[in-house]
């Protein structure tokens, strides 16, 4: 709204508004202004929740470190959606097609996550929805994704090739070309594209939501790999980066650079609060929207396939859950690790909290700058 009013109305008679056209200085804005509404409002919402009595229940089988945690306020997530969005539609270009994608989609995995905590705290339980319902909401959401990314393609304005790290010249099309020539199965043709889309989002917004279970761990990894989305946002749409890079320029999708630097600070005011010992968690509200917003983002920029660098530490900590539960059952009832996630495994070596979190901040780091080095590699 800002950038409507103050360089597409404003600039024609103050051409000092003409920075508010510059990419790079908008995204700018958009991190400071999140950052600063997560810092001034934080405190009231917190307040809120304490009032509502919205608190914490943790696991009884889980660390016995971690029952002290019982009562800490939970949904802190709404705090971040807030500080993402609103920055998003001050400081974005609003007519871009892909800033409303990624944005509601951000609310819709957002809405996911209420649902499941308001269960938590109205039934006292820790377990929320159950698995299916919140699997199944969220593949309905990453398949509505997948439809409009679809349609935007049928406009020109969007492909289903996929960009593979290490080999740029190979570039396979996710839609089956053949189906669309048999009459009334064209749509089909869409199927694996489809099918794609959904696995790539739903199981990002999943792997960040079981990241979610030390102070400041999952959202100090979202800082890391927002940061790495903003830069690969703005290559993307750059004209003299992405040819440079070898990488296919979409040139709408560098407005996505704002929302991702919202998506940074936001999640560093959020840090303010959540850092060890937490005054709030973010809940499954924070946790599935970041991860939705994540996945989405990588989806329409191509890079679906640096998602494993982009959030190394996600994938992880998902895999260390999937290996333990399929030891747990073919195995019979043999566990890989102590417990899963990942990070509770270290803390049951003995490590301490602060040390497991900052460590895989470093994974996280390490990983991410793999991700952004992949991007002149053939």
């Amino acid at each position: 709204m800002l950038y409507w009013l103050l360089y597409q109305r404003l600039y024609l008679y103050f051409h000092v508004f003409r920075i508010f056209r510059y990419l790079t200085f908008r995204t700018v804005f958009a991190s400071l202004t999140a950052l600063l509404i997560g810092l001034l409002i934080g405190p009231l919402v917190i307040g809120r929740l304490r009032e509502f009595q919205i608190g914490q229940y943790v696991r009884d089988d889980g660390p016995q470190s971690h029952l002290k945690k019982g009562g800490t306020p939970t949904m802190g997530g709404v705090l971040i959606v807030i500080s993402i969005l609103v920055p998003t539609l001050l400081w974005a270009d609003l007519s871009n097609p892909y800033v409303w994608v990624v944005a509601l989609s951000t609310l819709a995995f957002a809405a996911i996550g209420f649902a499941d905590d308001y269960s938590k705290v109205v039934h006292k339980r820790s377990k929320g929805l159950t698995a299916r319902q919140k699997f199944s909401l969220q593949c309905a959401v990453s398949a509505a994704i997948a439809v409009t990314l679809v349609r935007l393609e049928a406009r020109g304005e969007y492909s289903t090739r996929l960009m593979v790290p290490f080999a740029k010249r190979f570039r396979p099309d996710l839609v089956w070309e053949w189906m669309g020539a048999i009459p009334h199965m064209h749509w089909l043709a869409f199927l694996p594209f489809t099918v794609f889309v959904m696995l790539v989002i739903t199981l990002t917004s999943n792997a960040v939501n079981l990241t979610d279970g030390l102070d400041g761990l999952a959202i100090g990894c979202t800082i890391i790999a927002a940061g790495a989305l903003t830069v690969l946002t703005y290559v993307s749409g750059h004209v003299v980066f992405s040819d440079y890079l070898e990488l296919q320029r979409m040139p709408m999708v560098s407005e996505l650079t704002v929302f991702c630097g919202a998506m940074v600070g936001a999640s560093i005011g959020f840090l303010w609060y959540n850092a060890h010992p937490a005054e709030v968690f973010m809940g499954d509200v924070g946790s599935l929207a970041l991860g939705g917003a994540i996945g989405t983002v990588a989806v329409i920029i191509k890079q679906e396939l640096l998602l494993p660098f982009i959030g190394g530490v996600f994938i992880l900590e998902a895999i260390s859950v999937i290996l333990q539960v399929g030891s747990y059952k073919l195995r019979g009832g043999k566990r890989i690790f102590r417990m899963a996630p990942l990070h509770h495994h270290f803390e049951l070596l003995g490590w301490s909290e602060s040390k497991v979190i900052a460590r895989f901040w470093i994974m996280a780091l390490v990983f991410a700058l793999f991700a952004l080095t992949t991007l002149k590699l053939r």
